[in-house]
């Protein structure tokens, strides 16, 4: 299950980052159906035991952490884990299969748009946290170092050839070079299956850039094949003022109508799990369940990454937010038709 933009999620911006979540649900009843016996069956919230999807990324965290620091145990819940992708995702929800998803805004918008009867319960994760990483190659010869302006950068892509694995990102990078006056039809795409495939096609030189979410460009960084030269920080067409990006704790209505108080001590647990995050992002705690949900990324690169993303001290949802969601979605042209929400769409009933 791929996040904001972000990838792994692709990125569930989110890329994470969680990428393009358009989903032809139709074509995956069959797969939700498969997954429902696979994970044991409907709604098991009367033992106490709930099975929450996640998308194998950043943006995980917090629910990782809610386990791992005894948060579900105190509220008498047991939480079962599975990794869904963007394909799976809303269909295992629909299904039964999972009873909670850890959604990006574009998929839960996606899914609204086909009048799935789901709502958002709870947010537990803010911001976009995107890197646009160069090949050590093209990095050289444009003489390109993580200091570099924006508007250097962006200049120096035109005429370029970049790595695509997901509408979203594709499109977010689109914002950014006409920021700086580049039009992304000057550059040269390559179209890829996922951040893995973009992550090869920079190693041998098939493209020359890349946009996913934290930590893969960190990562390649660190491994000495490519160079972050424009992430949220420098680019403020990815900033969380302009995206209001947020990450969704989500459920099935029937579900909340049936069980309510499970709801309550979900999101109770996540919520306390955010805000330990929120003022202890550096503890042992955090880093050591960071390194256990992101198995092989360098410490160092968690540590730079973790910051990347504005992690709640409440997981309440607010208008002004889904408006700013809203228009930056909407600006990016992936949907398949405007995105709207309403009220009757998202909840912070549920919260303490």
């Amino acid at each position: 299950m791929t996040h904001p933009t972000p990838q792994a999620r692709a990125p569930r911006m989110f890329h994470l980052s969680r990428g393009n979540r358009v989903l032809a649900v139709a074509s995956n009843v069959a797969l939700g159906a498969a997954l429902l016996g696979a994970c044991g069956g409907t709604d098991s919230a009367t033992d106490g035991t709930v099975t929450v999807g996640v998308g194998g990324n950043i943006f995980d965290l917090p629910i990782r952490l809610a386990e791992a620091n005894g948060y579900f145990a105190k509220q008498g819940l047991k939480v079962k884990f599975v990794t869904l992708t963007a394909a799976t995702d809303t269909s295992a929800l629909q299904s039964g299969s999972v009873q909670f998803l850890n959604d990006s805004p574009t998929d839960f918008l996606s899914a609204i748009g086909k009048h799935l009867p789901e709502t958002a319960i709870s947010t537990d994760g803010a911001g976009n946290p995107l890197g646009l990483i160069v090949s050590t190659k093209f990095a050289e010869e444009h003489h390109l170092t993580a200091d570099t302006p924006a508007a250097e950068v962006a200049k120096a892509l035109a005429g370029s050839t970049g790595g695509s694995s997901s509408a979203n990102t594709k499109a977010e990078a689109g914002l950014f070079l006409k920021e700086y006056g580049v039009d992304p039809d000057k550059v040269k795409w390559i179209s890829l299956l996922s951040a893995s495939a973009d992550k090869a096609a920079l190693k041998s030189n098939e493209i020359d850039w890349f946009t996913t979410s934290e930590p893969t460009p960190l990562e390649i960084q660190d491994s000495g094949d490519g160079v972050v030269v424009a992430d949220a920080t420098k680019v403020p067409a990815w900033s969380d003022a302009k995206t209001g990006y947020t990450i969704l704790v989500v459920a099935r209505n029937s579900f909340l109508a049936q069980h309510a108080d499970t709801a309550e001590k979900f999101v109770t647990a996540v919520q306390q799990a955010t805000a330990y995050m929120h003022a202890h992002l550096d503890s042992a705690e955090v880093q050591s369940v960071a390194q256990k949900a992101l198995p092989g990324v360098p410490a160092n690169v968690i540590r730079s990454s973790l910051p990347l993303v504005d992690w709640p001290a409440d997981g309440a949802m607010r208008t002004s937010g889904w408006n700013t969601t809203l228009a930056f979605i909407n600006s990016l042209d992936t949907l398949p038709a405007t995105a709207k929400v309403t009220s009757d769409n998202w909840t912070n009933k549920y919260l303490p």
